[in-house]
């Protein structure tokens, strides 16, 4: 296992994945739009290890070309939520769905012997259950996370002793990245106690699960050094904390300062959910290493560094936003 595919390299996840494998002494193809910026990577654009390409997972002669020699494909890259997909929903399907048909074929026909595919915990829908495990059935609500359901039985269906296959439904990540999003809870959050002094809580009731970008990418580091058969044709959740939406934005403000105020505003959105890790970690012992809380002082650090300009205005760090402006066809 050395020579490494990042599918998204250049996303939010990539963007602390990709120096992490290069660190380990993997070498690393990136292939990405680099819709977000293409200075994301600059930490370790000059590493020897590191080939960037810049293209679409959708074109099949690029594909053709990029996957020969690789030995492991991380599978990061998709239209990334709800909103963005809903902008255009032929178009999310033909990437976060169609072309992962055909990525998982020519990987397979080309010798990868190992795929990992970020998934999504939004596949299990609206759940009674006080914890969601992966015992339980799908139920989708959106085309978005109806077609990470079906790229699952894809990969499952294509898995073998000698193309390995692992699923990965993450929780909602947090904390800061070279390619930054503020468009998810604790961030969302974080930049307006910082920036505005002020959060609104929209109902706050609502359970969600959290887990720090850092532990997302050592995830996924830690998946490429177990033995094959014990990871293959496995589904794991990965999240952390399950925690109110309303406490998340007392945690943001205990970090902050106690100037910040909260708002509670009504919301028609209820969906609530505590999302199960015990299997990842009876499983192959995976145990997250970071709180939401240190998500939170890093973001309070980041913007403190001036890493995260303009952070109310830049279209850059808002996934619906940018897609908006770009009209990706």
């Amino acid at each position: 296992m050395k020579n490494i595919l990042v599918t998204g390299g250049a996303g939010y996840v990539g963007c602390v994945l990709v120096p992490k494998l290069l660190a380990k002494g993997y070498s690393v193809k990136v292939l990405d739009l680099y819709i977000y910026g293409e200075d994301v990577l600059n930490e370790v654009k000059t590493h020897p290890g590191l080939e960037e390409i810049k293209g679409d997972i959708r074109d099949k002669k690029l594909l053709e070309k990029v996957i020969p020699g690789v030995d492991a494909v991380i599978h990061l890259a998709c239209i990334s939520n709800d909103p963005s997909y809903e902008l255009d929903p032929d178009l999310g399907k033909s990437i976060n769905y169609d072309a992962f048909i055909q990525l998982v074929e020519l990987s397979k026909k080309n010798g990868v012997k190992r795929f990992i595919y970020a998934s999504s915990s939004s596949v299990y829908g609206i759940k009674e259950e006080e914890e969601v495990t992966e015992n339980l059935p799908l139920e989708p609500l959106t085309d978005y996370s109806i077609y990470k359901a079906k790229c699952e039985d894809v990969l499952l269906s294509a898995a073998s002793p000698d193309f390995i296959a692992t699923i990965i439904r993450p929780s909602t990540v947090c904390g800061y990245s070279p390619r930054m999003r503020l468009d998810l809870t604790v961030n969302i959050l974080t930049n307006y106690a910082i920036n505005k002094g002020e959060i609104t809580v929209f109902g706050g009731e609502q359970m969600r699960p959290n887990l720090h970008i850092e532990d997302m990418a050592d995830l996924y580091v830690y998946l490429l050094e177990l033995p094959g058969e014990k990871i293959n044709k496995k589904i794991y959740n990965a999240g952390y904390e399950n925690h109110k939406v309303k406490d998340i934005a007392k945690m943001v403000r205990e970090v902050i300062g106690e100037q910040v105020t909260i708002k509670t505003t009504p919301t028609d959105d209820i969906r609530s959910y505590r999302v199960s890790s015990k299997k990842i970690k009876e499983e192959i012992g995976f145990i997250p290493k970071h709180t939401i809380t240190e998500a939170i002082l890093d973001l309070k650090n980041a913007f403190e560094d001036g890493k995260i300009p303009d952070s109310m205005t830049d279209i850059r760090y808002y996934n619906i936003k940018t897609m908006q402006a770009i009209n990706l066809k």
